[in-house]
């Protein structure tokens, strides 16, 4: 069945895929705000005002919207991005409807009751020590900030203890009003549904959401730079970055094709190279990040201190060398496992929902598999090969290590031997 589109009267976008043969269906509501449309006061509102979504409306106390769905057999849960929040539900075919009338519940009639908003700050503050008890996300947080520095979409998104404490009943209620609008929102169903009875549900469900259009929020620039931390511990977190490509340009699908070749699986460069052959790390691995205006292309490895040394020449040799000479069954095989995961997506309901309704708040239409596998089968070993010596020779790196790092290169020394010295100089 193919996938189908509608608008609501105030600008909402519904789109569903049916997939007749379940009896299940994932459905959810995806709103093109995130931790990026955070001012300085509001950081971590974002994911602060998902949470508090599910503590009460005017027609549901928090117990009663868990088991309402949870009666059913269905679950109900949300998450917070850079660029979004989504609150999403997977049910049995016959409960749509009434997965429809939580998630509308739970975005219009919010309470934001202050006893509740006191536990659950408390239990963010939570949140947030456990990221900083733990080195491997901690290290991300502070490469994004470092990546960003200083900028909106290089804070972490669970904000700190002095902002989530700070927030208010009523700055819940203004962030909401201010981001949460209807062309800025998509709902998203997948599975055993009826497109035309959904529509009817949420033209009913979310006409309360305004019309009218957010601003834009600071555009990101790429900065690059380093944060080190030393830390006692057994492994050195290590993550090296460089800039990437945004949705939007030529060459994101192949950045995303150059990691996957890089670090994205036993078979690649990196997990070969490092592991396999050296044993210089228990992990390695290559990810590129895709945000609206702009990107980051970055390698992860976890490493003990005596390997770090020897460790970080080796990824810089691979970085040159795969711009020098890409195989045509390297690119193969990575075309293969991005197909492959694109494909095994369909089955899934959940994930096909959260797919359909990215590509609408990204790109304005759901893409068909088709155009995303023409896109792929157009990828040549000379294009990675020129993709991967403009990504780790044009822009300043990035460097952020948690750990016993005392033998770790530095961002300057990297840049050097990456040949882009004058880069650094200028920074």
């Amino acid at each position: 069945m193919p996938v189908q589109v509608s608008v609501l009267s105030n600008g909402m976008t519904v789109v569903t895929e049916t997939m007749p043969h379940l009896e299940s269906a994932a459905l959810g509501v995806w709103v093109k705000a995130g931790a990026r449309d955070e001012t300085a006061h509001e950081h971590g509102i974002a994911h602060f005002l998902e949470h508090m979504a599910f503590k009460g409306t005017t027609t549901r106390t928090a117990r009663q919207i868990a088991e309402e769905i949870e009666s059913t057999g269905g679950d109900v849960n949300a998450a917070t991005s850079v660029e979004t929040t989504a609150f999403y539900a997977r049910v049995l075919k016959n409960d749509v409807p009434l997965a429809i009338d939580i998630l509308s519940d739970i975005l219009t009639n919010s309470v934001f009751d202050t006893e509740e908003l006191k536990r659950e700050q408390h239990v963010i503050l939570q949140e947030i020590g456990a990221a900083t008890d733990s080195p491997e996300d901690l290290v991300f947080d502070n490469f994004q900030e470092t990546v960003f520095s200083g900028q909106p979409i290089g804070r972490p998104i669970l904000g700190t203890s002095e902002t989530v404490t700070g927030f208010t009943a009523d700055d819940l209620s203004n962030y909401l009003a201010k981001h949460y609008l209807a062309p800025n929102m998509v709902f998203s169903a997948a599975g055993n549904v009826d497109h035309d009875e959904i529509v009817k549900l949420c033209e009913d469900r979310f006409s309360a959401f305004s019309n009218d259009k957010t601003t834009e929020p600071v555009a990101g620039i790429y900065t690059g730079g380093e944060h080190l931390a030393k830390r006692e511990q057994m492994e050195a977190q290590i993550l090296i970055g460089f800039e990437g490509r945004a949705y939007h340009v030529r060459d994101y699908y192949a950045s995303q094709f150059l990691a996957t070749l890089l670090g994205g699986g036993m078979s690649s460069r990196l997990f070969q190279e490092v592991r396999e052959k050296r044993g210089l790390c228990y992990s390695i691995h290559a990810f590129h990040w895709g945000f609206s205006d702009t990107g980051v292309f970055g390698l992860h490895a976890a490493t003990g201190e005596g390997d770090i040394g020897e460790l970080m020449p080796v990824i810089l040799d691979e970085l040159q060398h795969v711009g020098e000479h890409i195989e045509q069954k390297e690119v193969d095989r990575a075309r293969a496992q991005i197909s492959a995961g694109l494909l095994m997506s369909l089955e899934s309901p959940a994930a096909r929902a959260g797919q359909i309704a990215r590509q609408v708040l990204l790109f304005g239409k759901p893409i068909p598999n088709e155009e995303l596998l023409d896109r792929l089968a157009a990828i040549t070993p000379d294009r990675l090969a020129d993709l991967a010596r403009r990504l780790f020779s044009e822009s300043v790196p990035t460097l952020a290590a948690i750990g016993p790092i005392d033998n770790l290169m530095s961002q300057r020394e990297i840049g050097e031997r990456l040949n882009i010295t004058s880069r650094i100089a200028a920074q």
